[in-house]
């Protein structure tokens, strides 16, 4: 597979063509970034650890029946997924209240609701990824209602796989980001990648974050928790 000129660069990620159209490499990159690239930073070797997350995390996923763009891992930092068109909606999958929400709503932090929340984001970096509704989505023209069922049954399916996997690493799933494409044939698959930069993880015993807060609230050791996550990733899955 011959890697050829850059696609799109964003700010944890590199994309690039390939000789296969359908095909594309995903190269993982050290940069951090918050609040909408106000908070900027280089992360040594955040982009491998992010890499092998994602890729054992895929395989999970794609082994318990979730259609992904992931194909297989090249080297430490670059993965051959298939081409999708990126659908322009972030899905926010939330077991407890943290972060935007908590602030946004006035409810203490690390509050379990009775239910899980499922939150939809519109993809516009100039608008600061605002919440939408199902309505707002169709309106704009990113998904049908159909489809945002389809991803929502996903999403619910996700959860659940990475419910089970985490907790065995006594890790509690707070919350995370998903993303899905179009692939040229029409299957919605789920893309980007699943990593710390993507979830809340909270040690269950200490509740220590072991994931991007690290960085955004300034708690230092952004790397040793990645690091700590790929440590019992690997246990888990090897068992």
């Amino acid at each position: 597979m011959k890697q050829l000129e850059l696609l799109y660069e964003g700010n944890g990620k590199a994309l690039y063509r390939t000789d296969d159209p359908e095909r594309i490499i995903v190269r993982y990159k050290d940069t951090a970034t918050a609040f909408n690239n106000i908070k900027k930073a280089t992360i040594e070797n955040k982009g491998i650890l992010n890499n092998a997350i994602s890729t054992i995390l895929f395989r999970e996923l794609e082994r318990a029946g979730v259609k992904t763009h992931y194909i297989e891992t090249l080297n430490e930092r670059d993965q051959l997924c298939r081409r999708v068109e990126i659908i322009p909606l972030e899905v926010i999958v939330r077991n407890v209240i943290a972060g935007s929400m908590a602030q946004r709503l006035g409810i203490e932090e690390g509050t379990k609701p009775s239910n899980v929340i499922y939150d939809l984001c519109y993809k516009r970096d100039d608008l600061g990824d605002p919440l939408i509704n199902d309505h707002h989505a169709v309106a704009l023209g990113a998904a049908t209602y159909e489809e945002l069922a389809q991803i929502y049954a996903m999403a619910q399916k996700i959860n659940t796989v990475l419910l089970d996997l985490f907790g065995r690493m006594r890790i509690n799933l707070i919350d995370f980001k998903v993303e899905f494409g179009r692939t040229s044939d029409g299957e919605i698959v789920l893309a980007d990648e699943v990593s710390p930069d993507t979830c809340r993880l909270w040690d269950r015993d200490t509740n220590e974050k072991l994931d991007k807060d690290r960085f955004r609230r300034d708690l230092g050791h952004v790397r040793e928790a990645y690091g700590e996550i790929l440590s019992r990733l690997k246990k888990v899955v090897n068992e």
